[in-house]
C-alpha cells in the first residue's frame, strides 16, 4: 500500500548527485549513467508522468577537460569548472533524450529564485511551461556565478524545494546508497528502513558522509533535510540508487520512503524554514522558549535577553534559547537599532515609554516557525 503513492505518482522531480553521474572515476562523466537515467524517464514519460530532472555533475564534468582530477576546494576555481562542464553535462542529456525522441531545457537556478516572491513566481511559471509544451527541464544550481552567501549548497535542498515549487507528487533522490539505514551501512548487521512514516520522528539514526567518488556537496544529511521540506510540503520522497530505481518505481521494496505529512506546512513558513537567509539573533529566555516551543505564541520583548546581528523590519531573524539552541526563524517586526531598547519590558510598558506603535511582537506567532 505504501509503495502506492510512487506507481500512482503524476508530477515526479528526479534528483541525481555526482557520485552517481561519474561513478567511482569521479573527474568525469560516465555517459551510461546519463544514458540510463535518461531511459528511466522516458519509460516514466510512457506511463503518463510529467518528469522534472534535478541534476548535479557541473563541476565533476569540468575536472577532466581541465585536467583536474578532484573537485577544486576555492570557490572561484569550482566556478569555473562548472562553466566549462554544465554544458558538456545538458549536451549529454541532450544527445540521450533525442534518441528517445524527448526535448529537453535547460534551467539555472540560485537562491534568489525560489526565496523572493518575484523571482520565484518567474521560476514557477517557466517550469510549468515547459512542463505544459512536453520538455523535461533539466534543473541544476547556477554554480558558475553563485557565491557562498547565496548557494543552496547542495542539489538536495535545491530538488526539495522545486518539489514544492511545481507541486509535485513524488520526490526522488537517487544516489550510491540504497536507502537510509539504521546505522552506517559499512557497520555489520545495519538494517535499511524502508519506510520512514514521519521524518521529525526518525530518533537517534547516525547519518553522515558524501558519495563513494568524493565529487558531491551533499551527503545523508543533506538527504534527510530534503525529506523534511518535500514531506512537509505535502510530498513523497524515495531515496534509493540508480540501479534499484527502475524496480522502485514499480513498486518494488527498494530504497526508503519518506511519506508526506499531512498537515502540511503553508507556503510561506516553508521558504521561512527552509529558503529564507537570517540577518541577526533573538536571544531568548527560560519562559519565552518553553512559550514558543510547547504553546505556539508569539514573541514579547519581555522575552528577549538580547540581540545579535544588523537587520530591519521585514527581515528573517534566527531565535535562540539560552543554550544557543536555534528554536525558530520568524520575521522580525522591528529594526534591530529599535529592540535594545525594548528588552525585558511588556507591551503596556513599550506603549507608555516609547508610543502605542510599539505595543505589538517583535515576531508574531503567524511569521514563526519552529526548526
Amino acid at each position: 500500500m505504501a509503495r502506492q503513492v510512487i506507481t500512482n505518482a503524476k508530477r515526479i522531480v528526479i534528483k541525481v548527485g555526482s557520485s552517481t553521474l561519474t561513478g567511482s572515476a569521479g573527474h568525469e562523466l560516465d555517459s551510461s549513467a546519463v544514458e540510463s537515467l535518461v531511459n528511466i524517464v522516458a519509460g516514466l514519460r510512457a506511463r503518463g508522468a510529467e518528469v522534472v530532472l534535478v541534476s548535479s555533475g557541473a563541476i565533476a564534468a569540468g575536472l577532466s577537460p581541465l585536467g583536474l582530477k578532484a573537485r577544486p576546494k576555492d570557490l572561484a576555481t569550482q566556478q569555473a569548472v562548472a562553466s566549462v562542464g554544465q554544458g558538456r553535462l545538458i549536451a549529454s542529456y541532450n544527445k540521450a533524450f533525442d534518441g528517445h525522441g524527448i526535448i529537453a531545457s535547460q534551467v539555472l537556478l540560485t537562491i534568489d529564485d525560489v526565496v523572493r516572491r518575484s523571482h520565484y513566481q518567474n521560476a514557477q511559471r517557466t517550469l510549468f511551461r515547459l512542463i505544459q509544451m512536453g520538455v523535461v527541464p533539466i534543473i541544476n544550481e547556477n554554480d558558475s556565478v553563485g557565491v557562498s552567501e547565496i548557494r543552496f549548497g547542495d542539489n538536495d535542498r535545491l530538488a526539495a524545494l522545486v518539489s514544492h515549487l511545481i507541486g509535485a507528487d513524488l520526490l526522488v533522490l537517487v544516489t550510491d546508497v540504497d536507502g537510509l539505514y539504521d546505522a552506517p551501512p559499512s557497520h555489520e548487521g545495519a538494517q535499511r528502513i524502508s519506510i520512514v512514516p514521519d521524518v521529525s520522528r526518525m530518533g537517534d539514526i547516525e547519518i553522515g558522509g558524501v558519495g563513494s567518488s568524493g565529487v558531491g556537496s551533499g551527503g545523508m544529511v543533506t538527504k534527510i533535510e530534503a525529506a523534511r521540506i518535500a514531506t512537509g510540503a505535502g510530498v513523497n520522497m524515495l531515496l534509493t540508487t540508480l540501479a534499484d530505481l527502475p524496480q522502485a518505481l514499480i513498486g518494488a521494496d527498494l530504497g526508503t520512503i519518506f511519506k508526506a505529512r499531512t498537515d502540511r506546512k503553508p507556503s510561506r513558513l516553508l521558504w521561512l524554514a527552509h529558503a529564507s537567509t537570517p540577518h541577526g539573533k533573538l536571544l531568548l529566555d527560560k519562559g519565552a522558549t518553553t512559550a514558543i516551543k510547547e504553546r505556539g505564541t508569539s514573541l514579547l520583548a519581555a522575552g528577549v535577553n538580547g540581540i545579535e546581528g544588523d537587520f530591519i523590519a521585514g527581515d528573517t531573524v534566527e531565535l535562540l534559547s539560552p543554550t544557543r539552541e536555534v528554536v525558530a526563524r520568524g520575521l522580525v517586526a522591528f529594526d534591530s537599532s529599535e529592540i535594545p531598547a525594548m528588552l525585558g519590558k511588556t507591551t503596556k510598558q513599550l506603549a507608555a515609554e516609547l508610543g502605542p506603535e510599539y505595543e505589538r511582537e517583535l515576531v508574531h506567532r503567524d511569521d514563526l516557525v519552529l526548526l
